[in-house]
């Protein structure tokens, strides 16, 4: 039997008992009395992330299920599911996903990477320290799977270079490190940007399907939140990834022409590259500066103001209209723009399709009430204090993403827990946003995250090295993400721990009526 039979009749056997499941519920579970929306929402839930984690059916073509079984059961119109499949989100995600396409086709994110290679300088420190820097900064706006592809051959170029002059003994150990590095660093720098990471815009369309009164989370407020969280990960996890698989011996520094050379062969700075730079710190200018900046020491005005309607302005406006300008502005070669439609066909629409079931199953989680049943289920935790509350779903959150695909688990636990916040009376934020962060925090195992398939698959690596810094690093960013939650994103976000705000009163009103 060849293996693509094999792999068709495991798949119709996941298929057969995800229905199975799914019709054990209908028929014989009654979750709310009165209520069968609940139950059938709930089935739908379960049929759905039983689907997404074996992967029994295309994520795609799973994440239509909503658009079929809402409507069918009675549960919400068609018309109404379907317009959660397209938002600014979705936009969002499409612009910001062009302009990494843009850079690739032109190989500007490898100039970027060798760039920074070259300055940081050729220790075995500095090495590792560079990998992260570029993999850190690049998954900050692209995805962060091409950025673990992309630096790939080029710490193979090093750890071959090393092992030249060393022998493969002394170097061993550093090249799996280098490997860990890079996987490690893609999903610390994701969580920095709205769009470095799909969880990040999982969140944002999510919250303002279910708190439409809520303050806008903006690019601006995000990063400023994010990006010291993913400072400090960064650090931690290169001095542990470093002190673990340090080279053995003595080693001296590769010669600083080493990354220089290479630089170099990618010749001079193209015109298309530098339009492509241009646009690239044009887009993340206007999404960081849109809207008004609050950093509680400093409030900075955003442009957008200038504008009648500032509030018409959203960051999928700003990241579609640069996407537009990369279909417009020339090249070199005559009559032809930086990018062309082909380029379209690169973009990954089982994530977009991905996104829109999950904010169909948020809109059905609300709409059924099931969110504010499972709040109910988890009252029990009304007792507990802001740190033990936000620290406890923060781990939950870390543990279930290492087994789990992060976007789709972050779909489904988010109105869980703004159900959750709304039965205990807490700010939705205060417990969204760190589990969201969470969601990217999968270190240990190779199915956690495609980067750390990608290093795995190299078959340089042994599972006990993934786990061993791994689990130590999940233990720390827990750590961090729920102290600068209680700390710092009570400034930025304006959470008071202890009240309830009249935007999450509100929507919470309008579910019971």
């Amino acid at each position: 039997m060849s293996t693509l039979e094999s792999s068709t009749q495991i798949n119709m056997k996941l298929i057969i008992l995800g229905l199975l499941v799914f019709f054990s519920m209908i028929f014989f579970v009654d979750l709310q009395p009165g209520k069968p929306e609940v139950t059938y929402t709930a089935a739908i839930a379960v049929l759905m992330a039983f689907w997404w984690v074996t992967e029994a059916l295309p994520i795609g073509i799973t994440s239509f299920l909503p658009i079929v079984l809402f409507p069918t059961l009675g549960v919400l119109d068609g018309k109404m599911i379907s317009d959660a499949y397209i938002n600014y989100v979705i936009f969002l995600f499409i612009g910001g996903f062009v302009m990494a396409l843009a850079m690739e086709k032109w190989n500007l994110h490898k100039r970027i990477a060798l760039k920074i290679l070259s300055l940081v300088g050729g220790s075995p420190f500095r090495i590792m320290l560079g990998f992260m820097l570029a993999s850190a900064f690049l998954s900050m706006w692209m995805s962060n799977t091409a950025t673990a592809m992309m630096m790939l051959p080029i710490a193979f170029s090093v750890t071959t270079a090393l092992e030249e002059i060393y022998g493969s003994g002394k170097i061993s150990r550093f090249a799996a490190g280098l490997l860990l590095s890079i996987a490690h660093a893609c999903s610390i720098g994701g969580i920095a940007t709205l769009v470095g990471t799909p969880p990040n815009l999982s969140f944002l369309r999510i919250f303002e399907i279910i708190y439409p009164g809520a303050p806008e989370i903006s690019f601006g407020q995000w990063i400023s939140f994010a990006f010291p969280i993913t400072l400090m990960i960064f650090m931690f996890s290169l001095g542990l990834l470093y002190f673990s698989y340090r080279p053995k011996g003595q080693i001296e520094a590769l010669d600083k022409s080493f990354f220089k050379d290479k630089y170099q062969a990618l010749g001079k700075i193209s015109l298309e590259q530098k339009r492509v730079f241009l646009l690239f710190v044009t887009l993340a200018f206007l999404w960081v500066f849109r809207s008004d900046l609050n950093l509680g020491f400093l409030s900075i005005p955003g442009w957008s103001t200038v504008f009648k309607n500032p509030k018409f302005i959203n960051d999928g406006t700003v990241a579609i209209f640069i996407a537009m300008l990369l279909f417009i502005v020339p090249s070199s070669k005559q009559k032809e723009a930086l990018v062309d439609w082909k380029i379209m066909k690169k973009l990954p629409w089982h994530i977009v399709f991905l996104f829109g079931g999950g904010f169909a199953l948020a809109k059905g989680f609300i709409d059924s009430g099931l969110s504010t049943y499972v709040g109910g289920l988890l009252s029990g935790t009304k007792g507990m204090s802001p740190t033990l509350l936000v620290g406890s779903l923060t781990t939950l959150m870390s543990t279930l993403t290492e087994f789990t695909s992060n976007t789709a688990t972050t779909e489904m636990m988010l109105p869980i827990v703004s159900g959750l916040a709304s039965e205990i009376q807490v700010n939705p934020l205060l417990i969204m946003v760190p589990v969201t962060l969470a969601a990217s925090m999968a270190f240990m195992l190779p199915i956690a995250t495609p980067p750390n398939a990608i290093v795995f698959g190299t078959g340089k690596l042994k599972m006990i090295h993934m786990i061993k810094t791994g689990l130590i690093i999940d233990i720390f960013a827990t750590i961090i993400i729920v102290f600068m939650t209680l700390v710092w994103g009570t400034i930025i976000f304006d959470i008071d721990p202890n009240v309830f705000p009249e935007w999450a009163h509100n929507s919470a009103e309008a579910l019971k009526h």
